[in-house]
């Protein structure tokens, strides 16, 4: 009995039920990475940059205005002679207003506008994966704290059956074999210790490359909340939701107005053109033959007009970039369908991995409870002689394999019913009431700060790392701070999760 409460106390703790009173949760591993994730503020800075093409389209279709000036130094025909300058000095600004250009100023900007769109279902997409990624990491580093505590008691039990087997061996009640087989389970047990704690340092380092700190007594997660009733109702919220499918079907939808935008190199273009113009000699003029009077040594002209260029002939270019977007849109609508299919199999996929593993848990639970209490009996047994030591053995060891089957099914069933949500498109900041130090990043703020300027010298500051180091952050290590062996025996080990 003394034994199956010390199992019961350990695996009550290693299956995530603690809430140790200074602890990390999921929500705070998930604003850390919102905040400071390189991956994640390097997608923000992307948009940023697709943002800039819609301004850049507007720009063909606005007025330019472009200022020249230059010196002149007339080598031969001058002189001062009559009308033959020496030298000059002109400026001109030149003015022009786009009228027509076959529509590819509009159809541009449609496109990028578009593919704006696409970004920010993009960005979506890479904040729900990051947040999956994350939640995958957290739920790690709380099953291999489980199973390091599940193998360190197994350590330690085994280290109490060695002893007491090489007593009874004193006495002449077992055999040199019982010792043998005992001493082997422990040096195995002792080598599967060894490795849970490797597993756990790499849990932990996966922790601090994704959240940027180091994972300090992880509290149990929230339960999920909206998960759907069947597969079907799962696709269907998928198909309308999913950031990536959202992606691909705006790329398609730029793609199109791509090919109307390469059209119209062929069609003519109309524009205003004009601007005053101003030359001066410098002096170098003389008088104006038979008059004595000296002529003027500047002048100031304006121009205006209209300009039409019409294209004739361009060897084939125009046709062949416009075959050249229509086969990219081709390639973009089969890229929508590919996504459909991605999403539709990661949707199944992740359904039936989150209930299989809720039906593994139940069962594993069951696994649990009738393995220690086999294991109580075997004891009981080897007592009155019927049981030998290899069948006390076998009992511990098929109890630490139900008790970290069922560990593992409980992470497994929290990061697929996460990644369930995400293929949903549900598993973003403003689903989670994830706050990062104030409000959410809207990318919609950038858009309307840059999408009316037209002036050439408005710049940004100079770019700044966003995201935090962790070069200064201690190596993970695989112990689990703050605990002793009782502690893990009686279930204080500060292991949480779902």
């Amino acid at each position: 009995m003394r034994h199956r409460a010390r199992l019961a106390g350990l695996l009550a703790g290693a299956c995530l039920l603690a809430s140790p009173a200074a602890a990390d949760t999921l929500e705070e591993a998930l604003a850390l990475a919102y905040q400071n994730n390189p991956t994640l503020e390097a997608a923000r800075a992307q948009l940023r940059v697709t943002d800039e093409n819609v301004v850049i389209q507007r720009a063909a279709g606005l007025p330019s205005a472009n200022g020249s000036g230059g010196y002149t130094e007339f080598i031969t025909g001058g002189g001062g002679n009559g009308l033959s300058p020496d030298r000059q000095a002109t400026a001109n600004l030149s003015l022009g207003v786009p009228l027509y250009q076959g529509g590819a100023v509009r159809n541009g900007t449609l496109a990028a506008e578009y593919r704006i769109d696409a970004g920010r279902a993009d960005l979506r997409g890479t904040e729900s994966s990051l947040f999956s990624q994350v939640v995958a990491a957290y739920m790690d580093v709380i099953l291999n704290e489980a199973v390091v505590g599940l193998s360190a008691n197994n350590v330690d039990v085994l280290t109490v059956n060695v002893e007491a087997t090489r007593d009874r061996f004193e006495i002449g009640d077992l055999t040199r074999t019982d010792v043998a087989q005992s001493e082997s389970r422990l040096a195995l047990a002792s080598g599967d210790l060894r490795t849970a704690q490797s597993n756990l340092i790499s849990a932990r380092e996966r922790y601090i490359q994704l959240v940027g700190k180091a994972p300090e007594n992880l509290q149990p997660p929230r339960p999920l909340g909206d998960l759907p009733a069947d597969v079907q109702t799962a696709v269907e919220v998928a198909l309308a939701e999913n950031p990536d499918l959202i992606a691909a079907q705006q790329l398609a939808e730029a793609a199109d107005y791509d090919i109307a935008v390469a059209g119209a190199g062929r069609l003519p273009r109309v524009e205003l053109v004009g601007g005053p113009g101003y030359t001066n000699y410098l002096g170098s003029l003389g008088t104006v033959p038979g008059s004595g009077v000296t002529a003027d040594q500047d002048s100031l002209s304006l121009q205006a007009g209209v300009r039409l260029t019409l294209p004739i002939f361009q060897g084939g270019r125009v046709a062949a970039q416009q075959r050249q977007a229509g086969a990219r849109a081709q390639v973009a609508l089969e890229q929508v369908v590919a996504a459909e299919r991605a999403v539709i199999s990661q949707v199944r996929a992740a359904y039936a991995s989150w209930r299989a593993a809720n039906a593994i848990i139940a069962s594993s639970q069951s696994a649990v409870d009738a393995a220690a209490l086999s294991l109580e009996g075997v004891r009981a047994e080897n007592t009155v002689g019927n049981r030998t030591i290899l069948d006390i053995l076998n009992a511990q060891q098929e109890l630490l394999r139900a008790q970290v089957q069922l560990v593992t099914a409980r992470r497994n069933a929290y990061v697929a019913g996460f990644t369930l949500l995400a293929a949903m498109g549900r598993a973003e900041a403003r689903d989670l009431g994830v706050v990062a130090d104030g409000e959410l990043y809207d990318p919609r703020d950038n858009y309307n700060r840059v999408r009316d300027i037209i002036w050439d010298w408005q710049r940004d500051p100079a770019p700044v790392v966003q995201s935090t180091r962790t070069v200064d952050i201690p190596a993970a290590d695989g112990d689990i701070p703050g605990t002793t062996s009782d502690d893990m025996v009686s279930g204080t080990t500060g292991t949480t999760g779902n």
